[in-house]
């Protein structure tokens, strides 16, 4: 936790309610627990944003992308806050996000692709243990044509745990040409742990390409077994397995001391589970 904060401390900050970016952001902005904040990103700006939620708060956050404008957004939850995240994207522009709760959380997010050739893709993964109760909500919308998204969401939940998925791609009538891809992917560590999952789909154009899938399982027996056939204990041979599904959405968070401290903080709740 503390690194984690340390790491951030040293980025531009991000309050006062309003953040507004012109031109290319070299140095990464950062938020924590912000209980409102909007973001607007100018015409071909560029820029990388942080939040980070370590109180049981509302969380309110808005982000609009002109013509051109790139962001790139990590949402760390590691406290119990709810969240909601409006994005709204103008035509040719790029949105990565790319969300990680390590704690009971509740995270919304709606996605508008507004203008043609905008682009959108999220990453998500929560670690469940105990009682904790993790939800993500996603409804991505392709409101105008020859727009492309990409969402992958991962959950992992142990003890008693329970985790939610729940996402829509809409698509317009007229949004013709639209590339969606939608994935849920789920790992029960328990008997009484358990994951839901909804992918669906809303579409009123016949020239698109969306597809989307869900899966809820156990561990990959033959992947532990050929780890302990190499030395390894059957409980690192588990903390390695969960450690490669988990840090394959953490480092896409593209900040390499950041991406280190979220991993170290997802190994010790491994221990839990």
């Amino acid at each position: 936790m503390e690194t984690i904060l340390d790491i951030i401390r040293g980025f531009r900050p991000a309050d006062g309610g309003v953040l507004r970016i012109d031109g290319a952001a070299g140095e990464p902005f950062a938020a924590v627990d912000p209980r409102s904040l909007h973001v607007e990103v100018s015409a071909g700006a560029s820029a990388h944003l942080v939040v980070l939620h370590t109180a049981p708060d509302l969380s309110s956050l808005t982000l609009e992308l002109a013509e051109e404008a790139q962001l790139v957004l990590t949402e760390l939850f590691v406290a119990e806050a709810f969240a909601e995240v409006a994005v709204k994207q103008a035509a040719r522009s790029r949105c990565r996000l790319t969300t990680v709760q390590l704690s009971s959380a509740n995270a919304s997010y709606r996605i508008d692709l507004d203008g043609t050739d905008a682009e959108n893709e999220l990453g998500g993964v929560f670690l469940a243990a105990d009682s904790e109760h993790c939800v993500v909500k996603l409804r991505t919308a392709h409101n105008a044509a020859d727009c492309r998204s990409d969402s992958y969401v991962k959950g992992v939940a142990g003890g008693q745990a329970v985790g939610e998925f729940c996402g829509l791609v809409y698509v317009a009538p007229g949004a013709q040409r639209t590339d969606a891809r939608q994935q849920s992917r789920n790992i029960l560590l328990s008997e009484t742990a358990r994951i839901t999952t909804q992918p669906q789909l809303e579409i009123y154009a016949d020239d698109v390409k969306c597809s989307h899938g869900a899966t809820v399982g156990q561990m990959d027996a033959d992947a532990v077994l050929y780890m302990r056939q190499r030395g390894l204990s059957e409980a690192q041979a588990r903390r390695l397995q969960i450690e490669g599904f988990v840090g394959d959405v953490v480092t896409r968070c593209g900040i390499e001391p950041l991406c280190g401290a979220v991993m170290e903080l997802a190994s010790a709740k491994m221990e839990k589970l």
